[in-house]
């Protein structure tokens, strides 16, 4: 059985889309959500092997969510929404197929089909590296979206990953590795990414490593691994 993730806004949809897969006894629903921040989050933890995606959500889209995902963790992507100009779209982005709501049984089975073919062949799940325009950030009760170019640094620990920008710090459930891919933020320590543009002076210590200072006064390590690259994207 393959292991699915349903992610749609419209709660009877993602009801009778889950019932349609049990009926054919091809998967294990580990989660049925209802927008792109619950969906990173489930595709982090349950690492799902297909994810049946909506398109047009509020807020963040399904093609948005894709941009976000690690590299390690990549379902195979089957969009299902009420729109077919989004066929055109969905294809360039990789999706293995595409389902019209209201979803049709036998569409749904030649679906299945397609799956099962591509997990007997093992070729491996990419899409592309679209450049994040906007980094979603959790709130109490809200999603703040941040422009990757007002963050002076990115830092992670034990709690997580988290943006400092001049309005302070804003948890995100991206990684570190996926901001770095996909925004101009640039790795200065395992656990730092910097803001290049909002860097002050870089002071270069004994043994290798170094130190930045921000715009804003904070002070980062940069570790013997990241020196270079850092000369090398000032040119130094």
């Amino acid at each position: 059985m393959m292991r699915a993730l349903i992610v749609d806004d419209e709660s009877h949809a993602r009801k009778e889309l889950q019932r349609l897969l049990e009926a054919s006894a091809s998967f294990e629903i580990v989660g049925s959500c209802s927008n792109v921040m619950e969906a990173l989050r489930l595709i982090n933890r349950e690492k799902p092997q297909v994810l049946f995606l909506d398109v047009d959500m509020p807020v963040l889209n399904g093609f948005e969510l894709l941009s976000m995902l690690d590299e390690k963790h990549l379902p195979r992507v089957v969009f299902v929404t009420a729109y077919d100009q989004y066929a055109v779209k969905a294809f360039e982005e990789q999706a293995l197929d595409y389902l019209l709501k209201p979803v049709d049984p036998e569409r749904l089975r030649k679906t299945i089909d397609k799956l099962k073919q591509e997990d007997a062949g093992g070729r491996a799940v990419s899409y592309p590296q679209a450049e994040l325009k906007r980094i979603p950030c959790c709130l109490a009760n809200r999603v703040k979206l941040i422009d990757p170019q007002s963050v002076e640094y990115v830092r992670s620990d034990f709690g997580g990953v988290y943006l400092v920008t001049a309005e302070g710090e804003f948890f995100t459930d991206l990684t570190l590795k996926t901001l770095a891919a996909r925004t101009s933020l640039v790795p200065c320590h395992k656990q730092y990414l910097i803001n290049p543009a909002l860097i002050d002076e870089i002071r270069f210590l004994e043994g290798g490593l170094a130190e930045i200072q921000t715009r804003s006064g904070r002070q980062l390590p940069v570790s013997r691994r990241y020196v270079r690259p850092l000369k090398e994207t000032f040119e130094l």
